[in-house]
């Protein structure tokens, strides 16, 4: 009888061991800067395993105070969740078995193939854009990175493209092309979103460039110039981070064929800047890959920063048109493994006008075969919490320190 007890006691004890109730996770700040709002990563599988939670069942997520947090489970079996903790301070939460409440996302994106097959994405603070096979076939030349500013935490793409591409509202600015040129004028003004509405507009300007920040291989100090992708997979729909995959058509360059970009680009909520994995297959040798920001003003006159210790280019663009009260954007690419060499390549008189451009600021390292490059880019708008190029330019160090010197995380 006491052997059997004894083993029941055993037993009860196992149990209790095995099924733990919560998972702690202890987030401390050790850097010299408060960190705001700040995505951090654990692994959802480590989280379940401890919980013995199998895949298809919900965890709740609670702070110190027990209010629930958002979170999200991303495609490569990441959890992550916001946090904000001052310089040399802990924070704790917990996480355990239940059904979480629904948050509303932070960011969204999707394919628009109703324009051309663009690839269009935002968060809380700013939108984006790459263009698509469908422009491509129509023989426009669209390379880089698009910035859509916004002045609101909104998402605001959707309604952007329903305004601009709505079929009736273009049939009758068409018609009143012929009768009325100045009420179309105000009719496609009234819609376009290259007009601020109240929370932003498009008036970055990209054309045969690499735009605000794509990567190119490079050759003697020539780019070489993505076109548009030719599959996409969206792989993180929220609510705090939009993830899409591009492969790109197979191009022939250093005398090897067959040489194909995929790039993996991640937009978090709170963030100015994406997230972009880069892998090249068909390439046998190192081979110099730049991160690119398009320069819209002459040598001289255009206001860039290069900061190789930090690891950091950024660029004070004017916009398409500085005289119609659009602010400045400020454009930054940050490459948290440092920068081996920074170039400004300016067009002469003949390629400026080819491309509506000036040059570009490139920042370059090597690109090993074989591996993934990790870069971010992005950008700012000086009438949506950037006031001066000092600000921007302190955003981008901080960032690169983060990265550079991510928070510590204890699960327990």
């Amino acid at each position: 009888m006491k052997k059997i007890l004894y083993l029941c006691l055993v037993a009860i004890l196992a149990f209790s061991c095995s099924n733990k109730e919560k998972v702690n996770i202890r987030i401390s700040n050790d850097s010299s800067f408060d960190r705001e709002n700040e995505n951090v990563e654990i692994s959802v599988k480590e989280v379940r395993d401890k919980l013995q939670l199998s895949d298809k069942e919900s965890f709740i997520l609670v702070d110190n105070n027990g209010k629930q947090c958002i979170y999200q489970v991303t495609y490569d079996g990441k959890l992550i969740f916001p946090v904000s903790v001052k310089a040399g301070e802990s924070l704790s939460y917990n996480i355990t078995k239940g059904i979480p409440e629904h948050f509303k996302s932070k960011v969204y994106g999707r394919q628009f193939s109703e324009r051309e097959d663009d690839i269009a994405w935002e968060n809380d603070k700013i939108a984006f854009r790459t263009y698509g096979p469908a422009l491509q076939a129509t023989g426009e030349k669209a390379y880089g990175y698009d910035i859509w500013v916004k002045s609101v935490p909104d998402l605001v793409i959707e309604d952007r493209y329903a305004n601009e591409l709505n079929p009736e509202i273009k049939a009758k600015i068409k018609i009143l092309k012929k009768k009325n040129p100045a009420a179309a004028d105000s009719l496609y003004r009234s819609v376009s979103y290259h007009v601020d509405h109240g929370n932003g507009l498009d008036c970055y300007k990209v054309g045969p460039t690499l735009g605000a920040g794509t990567a190119a291989l490079m050759s003697d100090n020539t780019i070489i110039y993505p076109y548009c992708y030719k599959t996409y997979e969206i792989l993180d729909k929220g609510p705090l981070r939009f993830t899409v995959k591009l492969v790109y058509e197979p191009i022939i360059a250093f005398g090897e064929s067959g040489i194909v970009e995929t790039r993996i680009i991640s937009l978090d909520a709170g963030s100015q800047l994406n997230k972009t994995i880069i892998n090249y297959t068909g390439l046998t040798k190192e081979i110099p890959l730049a991160a690119g920001i398009v320069l819209h003003e002459a040598k001289g006159i255009a206001d860039y920063t290069i900061n190789i210790k930090d690891g950091y280019i950024s660029y004070v663009d004017p916009t398409d048109n500085p005289k119609n009260n659009n602010g400045k954007i400020y454009v930054g690419v940050v490459i948290p493994g440092g920068i081996s060499r920074v170039e400004t390549l300016f067009f002469d008189k003949k390629e400026a006008i080819q491309r509506g451009a000036d040059g570009h600021l490139l920042a370059i390292n090597n690109y090993v075969p074989g591996s993934n490059y990790t870069y971010y880019w992005g950008a700012g708008w000086s009438k949506y919490g950037y006031n001066s190029k000092l600000d921007w330019d302190a955003y981008l160090a901080r960032f690169s320190e983060f990265c550079n010197h991510p928070l510590k995380i204890e699960i327990k």
